[in-house]
């Protein structure tokens, strides 16, 4: 029988098809201020400049509950992950956003996943207090979770790990497993195009645990 496999993935523009802060950015223009050019001059960390920017929201549960909503998580993720338990395929989540909308996220699908993020607690006055889960034993002071470390620990109890992603915190982690168990869309995509290196493209969360569960070997 095959070694149980571990999928990590990013959630944000991974599991869904839009960014939380992408969604935020559009919804309150200005929001963002100087935070994330202070983030990409090396001023301040990635966890700050997203704390900064969800923490200058000001917006009613229910206009969260809609921008929450325009995330589009994949709608086959439920039966996506089943497909995946049944072949002893777990999943993981390694998240840089916030605990608040991954778990409403997930729990209007009814799927339970061990999640690895940022907590944090809406209030209408004063918008998305997101804090450092310093008390996780994959803990970065830069981005809150280290998802290389994740990948680490999942190599440590398994020869059989893939990782899915799409951004820039996604890169280490991606070239920690082999290219034939690599997912990428958006910015990693091309930043492992450009450097020659192997993956699979993917537009949908769904599409991976096919390719995963075809090839017995992997």
């Amino acid at each position: 029988m095959a070694q149980p496999g571990i999928l990590v993935s990013d959630f944000d523009g991974t599991i869904t098809r839009f960014d939380f802060y992408d969604l935020v950015c559009r919804e309150f223009p200005g929001v963002a201020g100087d935070h994330w050019h202070a983030y990409e001059a090396g001023t301040i960390t990635h966890f700050e400049a997203l704390r900064r920017i969800f923490a200058g929201i000001r917006a009613s549960e229910a206009q969260m509950a809609a921008i929450i909503e325009r995330m589009e998580i994949d709608p086959a993720l439920r039966d996506s992950v089943t497909a995946l338990d049944r072949q002893g395929w777990q999943v993981v989540v390694a998240s840089a956003g916030c605990g608040w909308y991954i778990e409403r996220l997930l729990a209007a699908q009814g799927v339970a996943l061990t999640v690895y993020t940022n907590p944090g607690v809406f209030t209408a006055e004063e918008g998305l207090v997101m804090r450092l889960p310093e008390g996780s034993p994959f803990f970065s002071p830069d981005i809150g979770v280290d998802k290389a470390a994740v990948v680490r620990e999942a190599l440590r109890t398994s020869s059989r790990v893939a990782f899915a992603g799409d951004g820039r915190p996604d890169l280490a982690p991606a070239l920690m497993v082999p290219p034939a168990r690599r997912f990428a869309r958006n910015w990693l995509a091309h930043k492992l195009l450009a450097m020659g290196e192997g993956f699979h493209p993917f537009e949908r969360w769904s599409d991976i645990p096919p390719i995963l569960m075809a090839a017995k070997e992997l």
